[in-house]
C-alpha cells in the first residue's frame, strides 16, 4: 500500500472512531440593566451596596448575573436614549437610578420589563406607582425625599452661622424638582428673614459663572440644593468652596468625605442596597406591583470639622451632638 493512501484511510478512520467532543452549551445569565442620571466615579460606593443587596438575594454579577450600566453624566436629555437602548437589550430588570429624570425616562421606554426605581420626591404625584404599599404596575423602588429637605439644611447652616447677610443657593433649573425645591426655601428663608441669591447652572459652562458670580455677590455661605448633575462635578464645587473660603452645606455624605463642610440629607447606601434586594426579588419572580415603595430609615448629617478648622468656624457642640458623623 502506498504511504499517501494509507494516510489518507487513517485519518478517515479516526474521524470515525474519535469524534471531537463539543463543549456544551451555557445557559445565557439574566441581564440587568443599570441606568443613572449621576456618574460612575460619583455613585462607586451606592454600585458596592447595590451589588451587596444582589448577592443577598443570591445573584453575583458575572457568575449568576449581568450588568450593563449606562450613565448620563449629569446630562438628563441623555436618559431616554440610554433607557430605550436598555429595553432593546432585551434587559430582565431596569434600575432606573440618581435622580427623578431616569426613572421618567423608564416610564417613557417600557410598561412592561420589571423597572427597580430611585427618586428624590414623590412616585405617586411622578405618576409612577399608585400607591406606596401597592405599586400596582411593572414599576417599585425608593423615594429618599432628598429634594425635600432642602428648608432643614438652610435651618442648619443658619444654625452653625446664625447672622449671613447673603445666602447663596447653587440650583440646576433643568432638575425638574428644582422649582419646588425653590419654592421652600424662599419660605423657609422669610420665615427667618434670610436674604438669598440664587445661582443656576445646568452645564460646565454655566456651573463656571454660577461659582463667580457667588463671590461677586458677597455670599457669606451658600447651600447646593440636590440635583444630580452637581453631584458630578462635586470635586469642583468643593474645592471652589475650600479655595474661596466658603462655608456651604450640601445633601450626601460624599460631598463631606471629598472635604464639604457640612451634609445631611438620606443614606444613600441604604437605599441602593434595597434597590439590588428588589432586583433580586423580581428575578426570582416577585412582581413590582407586590413590592412597597421604601422610604429611608436613616439620614446621615455629617460635619467635617477639619474643614471647618480651615475656614476659621468653631462648630457649636449642640451641632456637634446632632452629628451621626464628625470628620476630625
Amino acid at each position: 500500500m502506498r504511504r499517501r493512501e494509507f494516510i489518507k484511510i487513517v485519518a478517515s478512520s479516526a474521524g470515525s472512531v474519535w469524534p471531537v467532543k463539543l463543549p456544551a452549551q451555557q445557559p445565557s445569565m439574566p441581564v440587568i440593566g443599570f441606568m443613572s442620571g449621576r456618574s460612575p466615579e460619583d455613585s462607586a460606593p451606592n454600585v458596592s451596596a447595590f451589588r451587596q443587596g444582589l448577592a443577598e438575594t443570591g445573584f453575583v454579577e458575572g457568575q449568576t448575573i449581568m450588568i450593563e450600566f449606562r450613565w448620563a453624566n449629569g446630562d438628563y436629555d441623555r436618559l431616554p436614549v440610554l433607557a430605550a437602548d436598555l429595553v432593546n437589550r432585551g434587559v430582565a430588570v431596569l434600575v432606573a437610578l440618581g435622580g427623578d429624570a431616569s426613572p421618567l425616562a423608564a416610564k417613557s421606554v417600557t410598561a412592561t420589563i420589571p423597572v427597580v426605581f430611585g427618586m428624590g420626591g414623590d412616585p405617586i404625584k411622578a405618576g409612577l406607582v399608585a400607591s406606596f404599599n401597592r405599586p400596582g404596575g411593572n414599576f417599585t423602588g425608593f423615594t429618599i425625599w432628598t429634594n425635600e429637605m432642602e428648608s432643614k439644611r438652610l435651618g442648619l447652616l443658619r444654625e452653625l452661622l446664625p447672622a449671613i447677610p447673603l445666602l447663596g443657593v447653587l440650583a440646576n433649573p433643568k432638575f425638574a424638582p428644582t422649582a419646588q425645591e425653590l419654592e421652600d426655601l424662599e419660605l423657609a428663608s422669610k420665615e427667618i428673614n434670610q436674604r438669598l441669591f440664587v445661582a443656576s447652572a445646568n452645564n460646565d459652562a454655566e456651573l463656571d459663572a454660577a461659582l463667580i458670580s457667588l463671590t461677586q455677590q458677597r455670599v457669606g455661605a451658600f447651600l447646593v440644593t440636590a440635583a444630580p448633575f452637581f453631584d458630578t462635578r462635586l470635586d469642583r464645587i468643593v474645592r471652589f468652596a475650600a479655595e474661596n473660603r466658603l462655608p456651604a452645606i450640601y445633601h450626601f455624605r460624599e460631598y463631606a468625605i471629598a472635604g464639604g463642610l457640612i451634609t445631611y440629607g438620606p443614606n444613600f447606601n441604604e437605599s441602593y442596597h434595597n434597590a439590588g434586594v428588589y432586583a433580586g426579588r423580581i428575578l426570582k419572580g416577585a412582581k413590582p406591583a407586590d413590592l412597597p415603595v421604601l422610604q429611608p430609615t436613616k439620614f446621615d448629617f455629617v460635619i467635617n470639622l477639619k474643614a471647618a478648622n480651615a475656614l476659621g468656624l468653631t462648630v457649636p457642640p449642640t451641632l456637634v451632638a446632632q452629628a451621626s458623623e464628625v470628620i476630625e
